[in-house]
């Protein structure tokens, strides 16, 4: 009896000793991995902006205000172009020189920059851009260029020092390739003959596109269906107002609106002429004669390489994914209904000549034709399975 009692305190050792290594285990494991998921490290991304570009060197935030305040009506027009991050700075030359305040914005993409740009675009620009990013123009003393998915902004002074410092700026800014870095083209299909090019407009938001000057409803425009618009103004007569969407539904739908639109607005618009083609739809209004207007939107063909770089809305991919899969559906029905064809004619094929054979006859058997014999003669008639003729 006390030997069954000693094998049954031992056991129940063995068993304790068991779980606590199972623990410690299980604790070292956890540890360890807690250990791996510390070390992880993320790397962030360079800065805009850097700490010195030549003899330029960023002031502290103490030595210079901050150049540009906080717009809540700015915040949702580059929501709306897809702004990813942004970095102001103060630059200057030594101690006494000009203070030169630099504000960089990088977007998701060449198309939402180049519809920034267009919004910090002011008319009456002097400077083209020679060798300072894709898009520059300069008012006064205030720089604004486009670089790839980013875009610039200086003010406080002008001449070849500044334009230095930007140039050194633009070269540190990040580079964007493929279809990101592309610019949209829907600016190029605008006609060009007495285009006022400094009124051209781009938006890919309701709130950006009124702001900038347009003439409908900004919610009526379907921006929430990945719309584009552009507005451009022709001298000596009215504007032109084209928009695109990712499928020519959607701009057969957004077309009824504007119509209904227009109407309400009624003399007012000026002389509207409306068309569609495909998925762009183009709109005419202000002071144009009717023929002229006519003539504009007619010679505007849109070309086959418009390629399409923005993320399509989420109801638009539910349709593709609708359409996919019941297409998918049909076909693999008919590869069944196929297959079941094949696989039944081979066993009614190969059922009868079973038959056949179990009957003593040949698997398969010649066709028997029946001839309709006009001449007169009298022919012996062979009959299955025998070798003699039988005269009819």
């Amino acid at each position: 009896m006390a030997q069954g009692d000693r094998r049954v305190h031992g056991l129940a050792r063995q068993i304790l000793w068991v779980c606590l290594a199972g623990v410690s285990a299980g604790g070292w494991a956890s540890s360890a991995l807690s250990q791996d998921a510390k070390t992880m490290l993320v790397v962030p991304p360079s800065p805009l902006l850097p700490q010195q570009a030549g003899d330029w060197v960023r002031q502290s935030d103490a030595a210079a205000a901050s150049p540009i305040k906080s717009d809540e009506k700015l915040d949702q027009i580059l929501n709306e172009d897809g702004l990813k991050r942004s970095e102001q700075a103060v630059y200057r030359v030594g101690d006494a020189g000009p203070l030169v305040a630099v504000t960089a914005r990088q977007f998701v993409d060449a198309t939402g920059a180049h519809a920034a740009y267009n919004y910090f675009g002011r008319p009456g620009s002097v400077y083209r851009g020679v060798g300072l990013g894709e898009e520059t123009t300069l008012n006064g003393d205030r720089y604004v260029f486009r670089s790839g998915g980013s875009v610039v902004e200086a003010t406080g002074a002008r001449g070849p020092k500044v334009e230095a410092l930007l140039n050194r700026i633009q070269i540190g800014l990040p580079k964007v390739s493929g279809p990101k870095g592309l610019a949209p083209t829907l600016p190029t299909l605008l006609p060009q003959k007495g285009l006022d090019r400094d009124s051209v407009k781009y938006a890919l938001g309701p709130i950006s596109y009124e702001s900038m000057g347009g003439i409908l409803p900004g919610a009526i425009l379907g921006f929430d269906k990945a719309a584009e618009a552009v507005m451009a103004k022709y001298a000596g007569r009215g504007s032109l107002t084209m928009l695109l969407y990712p499928t020519p539904e959607i701009a057969g739908d957004r077309l009824r609106a504007i119509e209904a639109e227009i109407r309400r607005l009624g003399r007012s618009a000026g002389t509207v002429v409306m068309r569609r083609s495909g998925n762009l739809l183009m709109i005419t209004t202000g002071q144009w004669t009717l023929p002229e207007a006519k003539a504009l939107v007619q010679g505007i063909h849109p070309r086959v390489e418009v390629t399409w770089n923005k993320p399509m809305p989420p109801e638009f991919h539910v349709e593709v994914r609708k359409t996919y899969s019941l297409l998918s559906s049909i076909a693999i029905f008919c590869g069944f209904g196929a297959l079941a064809a094949v696989v039944l004619g081979l066993s009614l094929g190969a059922g009868r000549a079973a038959i056949r054979v179990l009957q003593g006859k040949p698997a398969a058997t010649e066709p028997e034709f029946l001839r309709i014999d006009l001449s007169g003669r009298q022919l012996p008639i062979q009959a299955e399975g025998r070798g003699s003729g039988v005269k009819g």
